[in-house]
């Protein structure tokens, strides 16, 4: 997404808890090439207009509370994480990964998305044989609108994108991980999307 999203000209910085480290690692040289920069988390996300959650749902709260609570006041925070206990079953079976965000920054403006496509697939949703379903999940309207807006930049079109509803609708994006890894497994690929098909129009 880092990568993608400076493509299109946004500026990019990623937050690392040992940043020089972050440096060093070949997964990311093609997103620095690119003009994405690393920093510790505070810095990030100080000068921020959205921040993005892209760590394992386990550790998202302690990770965004590195950054500090007072620095998400105000901020769009596009939350893309799913947790998974070690037996391999959800961390937030009752509530979602995104509603514990929202509660807990509650001066955030928290919005799910991209969480029911696979990694590869949020930024190349043109690679499927046909159009995929794309969903958003939160409380502000305006920050369903910018996250709509960073959607498009990877390629989603508009009517790809399906507004689900307020944060706690996050839970069935979420919970839709289960069948993810189901589908996953019968056809031998998480290179997939979903569609949602609505019923044809009464004759």
């Amino acid at each position: 997404m880092a990568t993608a999203w400076a493509r299109a000209g946004h500026e990019v910085v990623l937050g690392s808890r040992r940043p020089g480290d972050a440096r060093g690692r070949a997964e990311l040289s093609d997103a620095l090439a690119g003009g994405v920069r690393v920093a510790d988390p505070a810095s990030a996300v100080a000068g921020a207009e959205v921040v993005v959650n892209a760590t394992p749902g386990t550790a998202s709260v302690s990770a965004l509370a590195s950054a500090g609570a007072a620095a998400l006041t105000g901020k769009v925070l596009l939350d893309v994480g799913v947790g998974f206990d070690e037996e391999g079953g959800l961390s937030h079976p009752g509530e979602s990964l995104g509603e514990e965000i929202q509660r807990t920054f509650p001066r955030a403006r928290v919005v799910k998305t991209l969480c029911t496509v696979d990694r590869e697939l949020m930024v190349a949703p043109g690679s499927l044989q046909g159009p995929s379903t794309v969903f958003l999940s939160g409380d502000d309207a305006d920050a369903k609108g910018t996250a709509g807006r960073l959607l498009a930049d990877l390629g989603w079109p508009a009517d790809s994108v399906l507004d689900l509803g307020g944060i706690t609708t996050a839970r069935g994006q979420e919970h839709y991980a289960l069948l993810f890894m189901g589908i996953a497994e019968a056809i031998g690929s998480y290179g997939f999307g979903i569609r949602v098909v609505p019923p044809a129009a009464a004759g």
